[in-house]
Formats: C-alpha cells, sequence, structure tokens
C-alpha cells in the first residue's frame, strides 16, 4: 500500500509524468471505445442460422429472409421440368449456416419456361459436324439409326418429333431437346472399339459414344444423387465396356455417383478389362493370320500337284515354280555314223 502512495506522490509532484499518465489513460479510453463501437457497427458476434430456402417460391424466399435480417439476391436460373417456375433450385451459403444479419444469400431458380433454339440444318454434314452443330445450338441427338450407304458416318437424314428438317424449315425446339440422325454406313464398315467415357459428366460422355456412332442406352445415377446435384455426377461404370467392339448403333448404358472413390476404382478396373480385351483380340488375329497361311499352304501344295500331274501327263517335266522343260530329244545321226539293220 505504501508502494502504491509513493508512486502517487511521486507522479502528482512530477509534472511530466503526470502528464504522459494521462496520454496513456486517455489513448486507452480511447481504445477501448473504438473497440466497442465496431462491435455495435458490424454486430459482432450476432449470428443467425440461413434457412433453407430451396423449393419455395422466390416470393416466399425473400419475405423469411427478411425476417432473419437476410437479402435474396437470385444469381442464375435453370429449367428443372419438375419444378414450378420461380422455385429457388440452389443457395449459397447453404441452408443452417451461421452467418451476420444482413448477409446476402444467392440462389438458383427455376425458369418459366426453357428457352427455344432454331434446329441446325445438317443432312449431309459428316457425323462429327452434324453432332457439334447441334450442341453448339444448345441440342443433342436422341438416337442414331444406321442406313446401308455407300458413305459411312454421313447424315442421311435428320427428324425431329418424326419430322424429317428441310433446309428451308425454321423450326425450333426447346434447348435440350434430342434430334434423330439417319446415319450412312457401308457394308465393310459397320463395327466400332467403345470409348471410355468413366470419369465423364454425363454431357460429355454423351458426347463421346455419338461421335464414334454409339448411342446412348440407360443412364442410371446413384440413388442419394438430388436433382440438381446431378450436373456434378461422373460415369464410373459403362456397359458394353471399353474396347468392346460393337456394331454402329448400338447402346452403351451409363452409371453416375459422386463418389470419387467409387469413379477411380471402376476406372483402374476398366482399363484392366480393356488391355485383357485387347490381348484377346490380338491373339485371335494372330491365330487368324496362322490359319490364313495354313491354308495358302495347303492350296498351293494341292495347286504343285495338279500341276504335276498335268505335266506328267502331257509327257512333260513338271519344275515347282511353274517352269515346263521339255523331255530330250535324242541326238540325231550324222553322215559319218552307219546305221545296220538285221
Amino acid at each position: 500500500m505504501n508502494f502504491i502512495k509513493k508512486i502517487y506522490e511521486t507522479i502528482r509532484k512530477s509534472p511530466i509524468l503526470r502528464t504522459l499518465v494521462l496520454i496513456v489513460i486517455a489513448i486507452t479510453l480511447m481504445l477501448i471505445v473504438a473497440h466497442y463501437l465496431m462491435q455495435l457497427g458490424t454486430r459482432h458476434g450476432a449470428r443467425c442460422a440461413v434457412p433453407d430456402f430451396t423449393g419455395i417460391s422466390i416470393g416466399d424466399a425473400k419475405h423469411a429472409a427478411k425476417k432473419h435480417d437476410l437479402e435474396i439476391i437470385v444469381s442464375d436460373s435453370l429449367y428443372v421440368p419438375i419444378y414450378d417456375g420461380g422455385i429457388v433450385l440452389e443457395q449459397n451459403p447453404k441452408a443452417d449456416v451461421a452467418v451476420k444479419p444482413g448477409r446476402k444469400v444467392y440462389v438458383t431458380i427455376n425458369s418459366f419456361a426453357q428457352k427455344s433454339v432454331k434446329i441446325p440444318y445438317v443432312t449431309g454434314y459428316s457425323l462429327r459436324q452434324a453432332k457439334n452443330n447441334l450442341e453448339i445450338a444448345g441440342l443433342e441427338i436422341a438416337e442414331l439409326i444406321y442406313k446401308s450407304d455407300m458413305a459411312t458416318n454421313n447424315v442421311l437424314e435428320e427428324r425431329f418429333r418424326g419430322r424429317v428438317i428441310t433446309r428451308n424449315d425454321n423450326i425450333e425446339a426447346e434447348a435440350g431437346s434430342g434430334i434423330t440422325l439417319v446415319v450412312g454406313v457401308a457394308a465393310e464398315s459397320g463395327a466400332v472399339s467403345v470409348p471410355k467415357v468413366i470419369g465423364f459428366p454425363l454431357k460429355e460422355a454423351k458426347s463421346r459414344l455419338w461421335e464414334v456412332g454409339l448411342n446412348v442406352g440407360r443412364v442410371i445415377f446413384d440413388e442419394d444423387i438430388e436433382v440438381l446435384d446431378r450436373k456434378n455426377a461422373r460415369v464410373y461404370l459403362q456397359s458394353p465396356q471399353q474396347n468392346k467392339v460393337l456394331s454402329l448403333g448400338q447402346r452403351v448404358d451409363l452409371h453416375l455417383t459422386l463418389d470419387a472413390d467409387k469413379i477411380e476404382k471402376q476406372s483402374t478396373a476398366s482399363d484392366r478389362a480393356a488391355r485383357r480385351l485387347e490381348a484377346e483380340r490380338e491373339l485371335r488375329e494372330a491365330q487368324i493370320t496362322d490359319s490364313l497361311m495354313v491354308i495358302e499352304a495347303a492350296y498351293k501344295a494341292e495347286r504343285r500337284a495338279a500341276d504335276s500331274l498335268a505335266a506328267v501327263a502331257r509327257g512333260e517335266q513338271y519344275i515347282p515354280d511353274g517352269e515346263v522343260i521339255a523331255p530330250t530329244e535324242e541326238p540325231a545321226t550324222t553322215d559319218n555314223e552307219t546305221t545296220f539293220f538285221e
């Protein structure tokens, strides 16, 4: 206690020390006041859980957000046919995330109608060009129908909902609609190897299959994948598998998941199976080549035997390479030689 009194007396008697102490006290008070004012301005410590706005109309979402001192901002729109127009499909931040009052919540809503696009005329194009033009327009291939023709993968006809599209048509379709293409196939080129589409999102997997002349079969998503999460899903299983040889126009089923481990595991297994298929195909080709060589050798042997018999029948000498040498004639007699007869 005496120590404190001594300090106090020292400060009181010294103008300089007294001034310094007053300055320190003033600065400390200013810092304390500034701290509390900042907390008041930023509502430090105040938190509220973001409500779940998905599945309700944008109007109801804004009304609910106002009650929680939040602001709804529409950042994007999609078209999902199973939902009504104006329904909130996604939100950021997600539901139950703790945020400060006044925070903006960005939402994606469902469009009231899908936009329409003009169907491009692709008859006469190659399959790859036709596919690219349709995709650029916001459309896709509904089905590839192959028809005998001198040019493989040349588009012979284009159809939409059963109607044949002609050059002068000005027909529109909802974005994402499928267009049927009738494509030519020559007799000697009706098979194709299935490409690997494991690891790709659905849109790109479809595109890769169409490009080589295969149709998309069943598309199966894992049961836990919501409709809005499907765009993030990737193929983890395809049937038939990669490297399998199919006829043009056959279908490939696709299974999709959000599980990255499942995709990696199935991708590795698919690569092993593809290498095995390739080895088996090479073995079959080698066996066929050997068989053809045996058949060719047997044919040549039979041909040589037949030629030899024919040469003997003609009284000629047969040489295996196909040359024939006539039999040697007896030497002619000379004037100096005399032939005696009995």
